[in-house]
C-alpha cells in the first residue's frame, strides 16, 4: 500500500512528521477518536488528501462515507473522512479522505502525496487525476455530476493505522511540493536515526515538476523555450549575451537585457505556462495581470510567479468539481463539519499566490532552495523518483536536470526511452550514491503537472517504481 498527502500550508510542512507520528500512536490508543486517512490504488497504494483547517474548536470525528452525490450505488472503495487534530493544542485541525488499498493493504506501499500548492486543494486530485473517483464527462451539468471509477487510479495519504508502520513508506508530490518533500523526508529520516517513536518505515520520495530551486529552475525558462521554438534562435542568443546567462536577478540598468526579455514576454504572452500545447483559458481570467508583460524590471518577476500562481488551463472538470464540492448534500455526505459552512470550497486559495513585492498575510515564503536537503538524503537508504513533464514552462526540466546533476551522484544508466503501451512515453536516467538511487524521468507531452493530462502513463511510472521494476 502506498501513502500519498496533500500539503496545502507551508506553515505546517515541518509539522508533518510529528503529524504522522502522533497519528500513528493515537492509532494504538483506543479511547481516541482521531484518525489520518488512508488511500490506496489499485494493487499498491494507500490514498489520503488532507486540508488544513485553523480552528480553535478542536472536531473529533472519523466516518466511513458509502454514498456520494453524482455516484450511482455505493462506492466500490472504502473511503473514510475526518479530521485530525496537528499541534499540541490539536488546535488546527486537517481534514482527510482515506481510501484503503484494493490490492494488498497489509503490505502495499504508503505514499503521502502531496499535490501542487502551497494553496491548492487535493479533493482535485481524488476526484480528477490519479484518485480512484473521476468525472464522467458526457454530463454537462454539476447536479448530475456523474462520477465513475477511475480505470488507472492510483489512491494518495496514510498516516493512521499502526497495523502498517511496517509497510514501506513513502513522500510525494508534484510543483511546490519540491520544497515540502525532501525537507520531510529529511525530517524523517532524522528522526529514525534519532530513536524517535513511532519508526517510520521509510523507503523514500517521488515528485513531479519540482520547484527545487527559484533561481535556477527560473532561469532555465529561456533555454526552454528557446529549445522548444517560443522564441527563435536570434532573440535567444540576444538575450543571453545581453543578459550574461541570467534572467532572473537582472540588472534594472541593463536595458539591452530588460529589452530583449520584454521581446521573450511578448513572444509568450498568449502560451500557457504549465503546458504550452494546451490553449489559454481567458474564462478562468488566467491572464488578468497580462498587462504586467508590458512592463520592465519592476514587474519581471512577476512574470514568472510561483507554480501556484497563476489560474489552471481551461477545464470543464474544475468548474464542475467547484459547483459539486459546494453542494449541501456533498458536505453532509463527506461528513464536513458545519463550522465551515459559511466558507466557499475553491480550487486554490488566491490569498496564497506568491508577490515578490508584497508580504503574503498568509504564509512566510523563506525556503529558496531544497537541494541541500536532497544532499543530505544521498546519505540515506533511500529511493528518489524525480519526474517531469517535458512541456512544462513553470519548472522546466532542464533546470531539475541541473540540480540534480549538482548531487554529483554516479551514473547509472543514461539517457534511454521508457514505454507505455508499446510507446515511447518518456526519456529516463539512473543515477547513485552508496545506499542512495535517484531515477529521473521525462513525460513526453506532460505539462506542469503531467499526473493530470498524462495520467495513464503517471500511473505506469509510479506503479512500476513503487514496485522496484524499472520503467
Amino acid at each position: 500500500m502506498r501513502v500519498y498527502v496533500q500539503v496545502e500550508d507551508t506553515r505546517d510542512m515541518l509539522k508533518i512528521r510529528s503529524f504522522a507520528r502522533s497519528t500513528m500512536k493515537l492509532q494504538s490508543q483506543s479511547h481516541q477518536q482521531h484518525r489520518n486517512l488512508v488511500k490506496q490504488f489499485k494493487n499498491m497504494v494507500l490514498f489520503v488528501v488532507l486540508f488544513l483547517i485553523v480552528s480553535l474548536e478542536v472536531i473529533e470525528s472519523r466516518f466511513h462515507v458509502q454514498t456520494l452525490p453524482g455516484f450511482v450505488g455505493n462506492l466500490p472503495i472504502t473511503l473514510e473522512t475526518g479530521y485530525i487534530g496537528v499541534g499540541e493544542a490539536d488546535n488546527e485541525q486537517w481534514f482527510y479522505y482515506f481510501v484503503e488499498s484494493e490490492g494488498n493493504p497489509e503490505k502495499d506501499p504508503l505514499v503521502l502525496w502531496g499535490a501542487a500548492g502551497p494553496s491548492c486543494s487535493t479533493l482535485s486530485i481524488l476526484m480528477g487525476t490519479i484518485g480512484p473517483i473521476t468525472f464522467n464527462k458526457t454530463i454537462p451539468t454539476s447536479e448530475e455530476a456523474i462520477f465513475e471509477i477511475n480505470p488507472y487510479r492510483l489512491t494518495k495519504w496514510f498516516v493512521d493505522h499502526p497495523k502498517f508502520l511496517n509497510n514501506p513508506f513513502y513522500l510525494g508530490g508534484v510543483s511546490y511540493n519540491g520544497i515540502l518533500v525532501p525537507m520531510i523526508a529529511h525530517e524523517i529520516y532524522n528522526g529514525n536515526e534519532a530513536g524517535e517513536y513511532p519508526q517510520i518505515n521509510i523507503k523514500g520520495y517521488f515528485i513531479g515538476n519540482p520547484l527545487t530551486d527559484i533561481h535556477d529552475d527560473y532561469n532555465s525558462r529561456v533555454t526552454f523555450v528557446h529549445r522548444v521554438a517560443l522564441i527563435s534562435d536570434a532573440i535567444y542568443e540576444s538575450t543571453k549575451e545581453n543578459c550574461h546567462g541570467e534572467y532572473f536577478n537582472v540588472d534594472p540598468n541593463n536595458t539591452l537585457c530588460l529589452h530583449d526579455l520584454q521581446v521573450v514576454f511578448k513572444c509568450l504572452e498568449r502560451i500557457n505556462k504549465e503546458n504550452i500545447l494546451d490553449p489559454i483559458c481567458d474564462t478562468l481570467d488566467t491572464f488578468k495581470n497580462s498587462h504586467l508583460f508590458r512592463r520592465s524590471l519592476a514587474s519581471f518577476k512577476d512574470n514568472w510567479l510561483l507554480p501556484q500562481a497563476q489560474a489552471q488551463p481551461c477545464s470543464e472538470d474544475s468548474s464542475l468539481l467547484t459547483a459539486w464540492a459546494n453542494r449541501r448534500d456533498v458536505r453532509e455526505a463527506l461528513h464536513v463539519s458545519e463550522v465551515y459552512d459559511k466558507i466557499k470550497w475553491e480550487r486554490c486559495n488566491d490569498s496564497m499566490v506568491f508577490d515578490y513585492r508584497k508580504k503574503s498575510k498568509s504564509y512566510t515564503y523563506n525556503i529558496a532552495s531544497s537541494v541541500a536537503y536532497h544532499k543530505h538524503l544521498t546519505y540515506s537508504n533511500c529511493r528518489a523518483l524525480i519526474y517531469s513533464g517535458d512541456h512544462d514552462t513553470k519548472v522546466p526540466y532542464l533546470g531539475t536536470l541541473n540540480w540534480i546533476k549538482s548531487l554529483n551522484l554516479s551514473l547509472v544508466n543514461d539517457w534511454r526511452p521508457w514505454f507505455f503501451d508499446k510507446q515511447v512515453a518518456g526519456y529516463t536516467m539512473k543515477y547513485s550514491a552508496r545506499d542512495y538511487n535517484l531515477t529521473f524521468a521525462t513525460v513526453k507531452g506532460g505539462g506542469h503537472q503531467a499526473d493530470s493530462n498524462k495520467f495513464k502513463e503517471c500511473s505506469s511510472m509510479l506503479t512500476r517504481w513503487l514496485s522496484n521494476n524499472a520503467l
